[in-house]
């Protein structure tokens, strides 16, 4: 007998809301006009005051602190990578407004996935000097067992999800974290961090339909810096940024300018605080630059000109920051520069230490992935084993163990 209860569904009508016209009606690109709030000028200005958003003298002090530790970091380990001390680094220079600012936004409850220039999310969050080296050194005192390249952070504990290499994968699988917040009745939201070039991979259009139809309490957070790696937004897209492209998938979008520490503050917050209360994700693209190279492995002068630089130098974030602070009075000159000091003996330190510890055994490489090993996994690691032993001087950190 069929249960009754078992109604069909009203039918559904997806013309409901349409307007009917009768003439052929072309859509014209941009014509929707999609503004970046700022409230910062270039000079460290508020633009609107009554939209300042309310933000204490320690939180203002702490983000600039965080900024500017990133950027030390930076430099140092550009400058190891250079040596010979690391095998790579990406810099997050030109861009730290809009990750420390976005990042101050948050719940420490949220959780955060990262693309690979977001260092100043997990230094804000407290992440130690020491974790970040044993990372970039791949050594024994690395969670992740020296398997992953430098700059692949990741702490359960500071709810920052392990860095994965291939760019957008980051971006579904934030959708997925956030809907199972959503069932689990969770207070927090997930943030995903990811560049406009990134953004043109399949796993950007698939995350932000799966986050808008399922409603998942996510911010989807696009560090437009200009550039994917070598090739200028122009050649990448022509639509409106990538804001657009929120809105085209239904979704609550933001654009804001990325080099402005209270504006992207705001934005976040207000997104953070949408998203929990409504269930549903919220796009923000942060319109920035890249001072730096894509990478170590870049030469950005081969792309783009000196004159072009200069101009977003004027633009820097950190300096912005800094004045609107003195105008409070609440920046201390001599204090940021003891703590600067401090910091570069702190990264000096701590990189020295870390190099010196031991890497991982080659065994550890099989492990973790099966209750077992396999036979399979077994012969290659012995056939690498093998390898490692009749070519040692190709390999000096392991060929002795």
């Amino acid at each position: 007998m069929q249960n009754k209860s078992n109604k069909l569904p009203q039918e559904r009508n997806h013309l409901s809301g349409v307007e009917i016209n009768h003439k052929v009606n072309l859509i014209e690109n941009g014509l929707i006009d999609i503004p970046m709030l700022q409230l910062l000028d270039e000079h460290g200005k508020e633009t609107n005051p009554k939209a300042t958003p309310d933000i204490a003298e320690g939180l203002a002090n702490k983000i600039l602190t965080s900024m500017e530790y990133t950027r030390l970091l930076d430099e140092r380990m550009i400058g190891s990578q250079r040596q010979g001390r690391i095998s790579f680094y990406l810099a997050c220079k030109g861009e730290e407004a809009a990750i420390v600012g976005s990042a101050a936004a948050l719940s420490d409850d949220d959780m955060i996935m990262s693309q690979y220039r977001e260092q100043g999310a997990l230094v804000f969050r407290g992440y130690k000097t020491e974790q970040f080296m044993n990372q970039m050194f791949s050594n024994q005192l690395d969670p992740n067992k020296g398997r992953q390249m430098p700059i692949h952070y990741g702490d359960k504990a500071l709810n920052f999800m392990t860095i994965s290499s291939p760019l957008g994968t980051q971006i579904p699988q934030a959708s997925g974290y956030a809907y199972g917040q959503k069932m689990a009745g969770k207070e927090a939201i997930t943030i995903c961090y990811f560049g406009e070039g990134a953004a043109s991979e399949g796993d950007f259009h698939a995350g932000l339909n799966m986050a808008a139809v399922l409603n998942c309490p996510a911010i989807f957070f696009c560090r437009n810096n200009g550039y994917a790696i070598s090739t200028p937004t122009e050649e990448q897209f022509a639509g409106d940024g990538i804001a657009s492209r929120g809105i085209g998938y239904g979704v609550r979008t933001i654009r804001v300018d990325g080099n402005d520490v209270l504006a992207v503050f705001a934005a976040t917050k207000l997104a953070r605080e949408i998203a929990l209360k409504e269930a549903c994700p919220v796009l923000i693209e942060a319109m920035t630059y890249r001072l730096a190279a894509h990478s170590t492995s870049d030469d950005p002068s081969g792309y783009r000109s000196k004159d072009e630089e200069a101009k977003w130098q004027q633009k820097d974030p950190i300096e912005r920051f800094k004045k609107w602070l003195d105008g409070k009075k609440w920046l201390n000159e001599p204090a940021l520069e003891a703590y600067k000091s401090n910091a570069r003996e702190e990264i000096l330190a701590a990189l020295k230490k870390a190099e010196q510890v031991p890497v991982n055994p080659l065994e550890d490489i099989i492990e973790d992935v099966y209750d077992t090993p396999p036979w399979h996994l077994k012969k290659q690691l012995s056939e690498l084993q093998q390898h490692v032993a009749k070519y040692p001087q190709h390999y000096p950190k392991t060929s002795g163990r």
